[in-house]
């Protein structure tokens, strides 16, 4: 017979308090909805159009093609009159000229008879030119909400596929910092002496360095520009909190009793660590990759407005905050405040995230 009174795990409690806060399942629907926004870009259902050229440059927002430019009347631009310059002192000389030409011409037609053949025809032609152009002129200016960049690139489009680059960044670069200061840290604690020690001089190398300067210098010796580059330049420098964080966890319950069972029984090192220390200790972890996302997203940012991140051809946000610094200067403000509109409300709605799920994952709180 089940005990239907049995105590809630872990997770569950975790679960009932975040539950019970309201900001942080407001957080929670914010971060889904990026996410969400991640999958669709990344399997090409949106955005994969973003680098169509489907307005003219520096589109302000609200743009639409009928009401934003009018068009120059259908009419051949060899018949187009030209104006004339009242400055230019040949310039009676010219018209009474004009006025001969067009004098002697309507003679000849009179006198012999001459008409174009193909005049119709070609009046035709024109006109139907013309309408295709003018359709082709309204079909390359469509609505446009928040502009377009220099490139005449939907914002919208741009804001999500940067989306795509910042955030996958942020995720890959969290979970390879977290497994590296994980492993690391589940080894120095466990195993203690020399190992320790070991462990704990790599560590003091690494926070000795700031970390800006840390993570430019590897961007400078690797050279090469991309997605994967920013990645293993943010998860190998940022392992170090997770890092110090397990070894403690892991030094605390090495000695508890569960794991003295596990070593009765025969289980190997490798085993007692991460079949039954990590569990107990992968909240902390959980936790360290909420945070370091974060982190990593402005790190990206960062990077990219250095001209350190991604190359070109890729968008992210910072490659965005880097186009509009120039764009600012010619009064186009529409690119900057998409892209740091779109990293303020992910970020914080991240951070309040992981601020709530740290608390729910405190056994002191009650």
């Amino acid at each position: 017979m089940h005990d239907t009174h049995a105590s809630p795990g872990l997770w569950a409690l975790a679960w009932r308090r975040l539950r019970a806060d309201r900001v942080a399942m407001v957080a929670l629907a914010i971060v889904g909805a990026f996410l969400l926004l991640l999958v669709l870009s990344a399997s090409g259902l949106i955005a994969s159009d973003w680098e169509d050229e489907g307005a003219v440059n520096y589109a302000p927002p609200t743009f639409t093609g009928a009401a934003a430019e009018p068009l120059i009347a259908a009419t051949p631009a060899a018949t187009q009159a030209v104006p004339e310059n009242e400055f230019d002192p040949l310039a009676a000389d010219i018209r009474e000229l004009k006025s001969e030409m067009s004098a002697s011409h309507t003679q000849d037609v009179e006198m012999y008879g001459v008409k174009d053949p193909l005049a119709s025809e070609m009046k035709e032609l024109r006109a139907g030119m013309a309408k295709t152009e003018r359709q082709a002129h309204i079909e390359r200016k469509p609505s446009l909400p928040f502009g377009a960049d220099k490139w005449g690139h939907d914002i919208i489009r741009k804001t999500v596929k940067g989306a795509e680059t910042s955030i996958i960044v942020g995720l890959v670069s969290a979970l390879l910092a977290v497994a590296l200061g994980t492993l690391f840290g589940a080894v120095s604690g466990f195993y203690g002496g020399l190992v320790d020690d070991f462990f704990n001089w790599f560590y003091s190398i690494f926070t000795s360095i700031p970390s800006i300067l840390m993570i430019l210098t590897v961007a400078a010796v690797l050279q090469q520009k991309g997605v994967l580059t920013i990645v293993l330049i943010l998860g190998l420098t940022g392992w170090t909190g997770p890092y110090r964080l397990i070894r403690a966890e892991y030094i605390k319950h090495k000695a508890r009793e569960y794991v003295m069972a596990a070593d009765a029984i025969g289980a190997s090192s490798w085993r007692k660590m991460f079949s039954h220390i990590f569990p107990n200790v992968s909240h902390v972890a959980l936790v360290q990759m909420s945070i370091l996302v974060v982190g990593f997203i402005k790190a990206e940012v960062i990077l990219s407005f250095l001209g350190f991140g991604v190359p070109v051809g890729v968008v992210s946000w910072g490659s965005m905050l880097n186009e509009a610094q120039n764009e600012l200067i010619l009064g186009k403000w529409w690119q900057l405040t998409a892209a740091a509109v779109a990293m303020a409300v992910l970020v914080t709605a991240f951070s309040l995230f992981t601020d709530a799920l740290r608390d729910a994952l405190d056994p002191k709180v009650k």
